[in-house]
């Protein structure tokens, strides 16, 4: 969608800061008040979604030019993590990330999109990953599993370990996990040797036609295979398939889950059984992509109706965070023996972003680990021994946060602690 199609929704925002905010029904005190990392760190309104939804709309009327370098500054330097775009929703029926996905669309129209993005899309045009460093082997994590290659044998389930985790060693181990415990369900898992890029990341980054482009060519390849379920441990990879490939028109009624939807299913079921004791206190990270953002896609057409009220015709159901993926992790916690959860105040929908989103950590890592630091912090207020999440960017980014800072704080993918008590 183009921009001037959200000239409503920036025109209605009223400057409230709602954007900024945890709203003050859910406060649990003061330290942790802020939602938007963006205003946060760099303190001036057009860091934050009301103020980028301004430049929107001085963007339309032609009173700011897309080739300004502090306007890429401003515009890239946010994570895209949605927490403006729901805490606005709590009381408002607007848009707010998708005028700031489609500002970022404008960007890579004009060529103002940050030189760093740009090597990253031309590598997922070629076939590589979205990374600008690390490039391990393809599907050396997979070559003492003896799993499956679903591009040439069949297979009922399909594992998608996601760019971040088969090009990083580090993260081999959790890929690894994930495919011994469905083969200890007895799951017809596959997994692709050379596996293809979602593409998701590429339209954060405002690269919405190639996004799209990958999201057709992917579907095509998995339609042919007739494997009607994916799996990842991927946030990223996760709102890829499941809402923007829904978005785009493609997904169908192909089923995706996250790992931890996928294996809170077969404990529930009785297919795996944690029984060995994990004796740590966690807390719990709600990652952007498999939170608020990783509820299903809304499709909707209509118009607003003209006037003071906000009326659409016909109504309009907007997606506000709520439904995204938050007891299956949970649950699956709580199933295991001698394991403790205590979650820190900014969860679920308005959970703290990591800062790994958005291409931040390839054009503003100092940034990025700032924003990782904070909610370290709040991690460490809980008291709680291990950070548990399930997304390689969020784990890799706190990783580097808790070294810098010398915490004394552990970070575990939520497989890894069903593997502790299972495998």
């Amino acid at each position: 969608m183009g921009l001037e199609e959200f000239r409503d929704d920036m025109t209605t925002c009223c400057r409230c800061s709602a954007c900024k905010f945890v709203p003050l029904e859910t406060l649990k005190g003061y330290d942790h008040v802020n939602i938007c990392p963006s205003i946060s760190r760099f303190d001036y309104r057009a860091f934050s979604g009301g103020g980028r939804l301004g430049i929107g709309v001085a963007l339309l009327d032609k009173q700011l030019d897309y080739s300004s370098p502090k306007l890429r500054e401003i515009i890239y330097n946010c994570q895209m993590c949605g927490a403006c775009d729901v805490s606005c929703k709590y009381a408002m029926d607007m848009e707010v990330l998708e005028p700031m996905n489609a500002i970022r669309s404008e960007m890579v129209k004009h060529g103002n999109a940050p030189p760093a993005l740009d090597k990253m899309i031309t590598s997922l045009k070629n076939g590589g990953p979205m990374l600008l460093e690390g490039n391990a082997g393809q599907g050396e994590w997979a070559s003492k599993l003896g799993v499956k290659d679903y591009t040439k044998q069949s297979v009922q389930v399909i594992y998608h370990a996601g760019c971040r985790t088969r090009h990083d060693k580090t993260r081999w181990a959790v890929a690894q996990q994930t495919v011994k415990l469905m083969q200890k369900a007895n799951i017809d898992v596959g997994i692709a040797m050379d596996e293809p890029c979602c593409g998701g990341r590429a339209y954060q980054m405002g690269y919405q036609t190639e996004a799209a482009d990958k999201a057709r060519s992917n579907m095509e390849s998995i339609n042919k295979l007739g494997a009607k379920t994916l799996v990842t441990g991927c946030a990223e990879c996760y709102f890829a398939f499941k809402v923007l490939y829904d978005k785009f028109g493609v997904k169908g009624d192909f089923e995706v889950l996250h790992t931890s939807e996928f294996f809170n299913r077969l404990v529930q079921q009785g297919k795996l059984k944690p029984t060995k004791k994990v004796n740590l206190t966690v807390t719990y990270h709600d990652p952007c992509h498999l939170g608020r953002q990783g509820e299903p896609y809304i499709h909707w057409k209509g118009q607003r109706v003209p006037g003071q009220l906000i009326i659409f015709d016909p109504p309009k159901e907007f997606r506000r965070g709520t439904k995204g993926v938050y007891e299956p992790p949970r649950e699956l916690l709580q199933s295991i023996p001698g394991l403790k959860l205590v979650e820190m105040d900014r969860h679920k929908e308005f959970a703290w972003c990591c800062g790994s989103g958005g291409g931040v950590i390839e054009t503003n890592p100092e940034y990025a680990l700032w924003t990782a630091t904070e909610r370290i912090n709040e991690a460490a207020s809980t008291k709680a021994e291990a950070v548990v999440t399930g997304c390689p960017g969020c784990e890799s980014l706190f990783e580097t946060a808790i070294r810098k800072n010398n915490k004394n704080l552990k970070v575990y993918d939520i497989v890894e602690i069903l593997a502790m008590a299972t495998l």
